[in-house]
């Protein structure tokens, strides 16, 4: 291949016309390459060439017109519906971002700060910015009211959803991540479970709840029979709560948290008592999305919330023109065993 100075760009930025002559092909040769094109047979040697040619020119794709052609942006706007990026909005953004470059798209983030008409206004600057697509995020799993604006283009709802389901959403399974962590206890001989539950409207205590009652039952239990304590999702709430059940007397073997924040509490508490975890009363979290739970001693025994996954699902969807259905997608929440939980003493 020629390295004249002839075929280089005189200024500016390198166009395919330049790499065409530098690697002595036709513009459109460089644009089968490039685009990977389907049915356009080219030879191992002029590929190299034309790739060849892209490094020596630092060429770069024009991805506006290429969008103006195609009449697409190669954008997803990723709309945070809270009131800043936490840690729920890192996970699922970066499994989005991933399968977004994969897949040739940028993903442009916007915050809404959780007010109504934010999330309406920026919609519609991403659609102004002509974004393909939308994924509507949410940090607590919730209903939530969807801009119309976001129903002109292929829009999936992550953690959240609308009432009657007017577009896709992707959720956590929490009512198995409750069932799969109680039965987890049971197979360890556990009979004996109390629950501290999060905020009790709250759609992921509704759900983990149902899961540890469909568990007992499954285990020819009577969920009556098994205390059920209504927390707030803070560390301070599974440390009073789990006070409680020390001035009672009589301690359950097991103690199921509505998340990893409480669970951090209520291991204090009992610590402080002289309760041993998990010799004495195992404990259970719920999240798994700090180091928390794995960096607390005794580690904590979890369900990991699965956001980088769900991010990377609701990214793919897109990528591929849009959900195949609607309504809602749930989301496995794996269970991680850690050193808080043992078998019951005595089995």
């Amino acid at each position: 291949m020629s390295t004249n100075d002839d075929h280089r760009p005189k200024a500016g930025r390198p166009r395919r016309a330049d790499v065409a002559r530098l690697a002595g092909v036709s513009p459109a040769t460089v644009s089968f390459v490039l685009n990977r094109t389907a049915g356009q047979t080219i030879s191992d040697e002029t590929r190299q060439r034309v790739l060849q040619a892209v490094a020596e020119l630092d060429y770069r794709p024009n991805r506006a017109a290429q969008g103006l052609r195609r009449g697409r942006s190669a954008t997803i706007g990723f709309v945070s519906h809270d009131v800043d990026f936490g840690v729920f909005a890192a996970a699922a953004i970066k499994g989005a971002h991933e399968v977004s470059i994969r897949h040739g798209s940028l993903l442009l983030l916007v915050n809404t700060g959780g007010l109504k008409r934010q999330a309406a206004q920026l919609v519609g600057e991403l659609l102004d910015r002509q974004a393909d697509a939308l994924i509507f995020a949410a940090a607590s799993t919730r209903s939530v009211v969807l801009p119309e604006e976001a129903l002109r283009v292929p829009t999936v709802l992550l953690n959240c959803f609308t009432l009657g389901d007017i577009a896709p959403a992707i959720l956590p399974d929490d009512a198995r991540g409750g069932r799969e962590a109680t039965r987890a206890l049971l197979d360890l001989g556990h009979r004996n479970i109390a629950y501290f539950t999060g905020t009790v409207t709250s759609w992921a205590t509704k759900a983990r709840l149902r899961g540890f009652r469909e568990a007992l039952r499954g285990a020819g239990l009577d969920p009556r029979d098994h205390t059920v304590l209504p927390g707030n999702y803070h560390a301070d709430s599974g440390y009073d709560l789990a006070r409680r059940l020390l001035r009672r007397g009589s301690l359950p073997s097991a103690i199921m948290c509505g998340n990893d924040r409480m669970a951090m509490g209520a291991v204090l508490a009992l610590l402080e008592a002289g309760v041993r975890v998990p010799e004495d009363v195992s404990v259970m979290g719920y999240d798994d999305q700090f180091q928390l739970a794995a960096e607390m001693r005794p580690a904590l025994s979890t369900v990991r919330l699965p956001y980088d996954a769900m991010g990377r699902l609701a990214a793919e969807q897109l990528a591929v023109g849009g959900p195949a259905r609607s309504g809602r997608t749930l989301v496995h929440c794996p269970l991680v065993m850690r050193d808080s939980t043992a078998r019951c003493a005595g089995v």
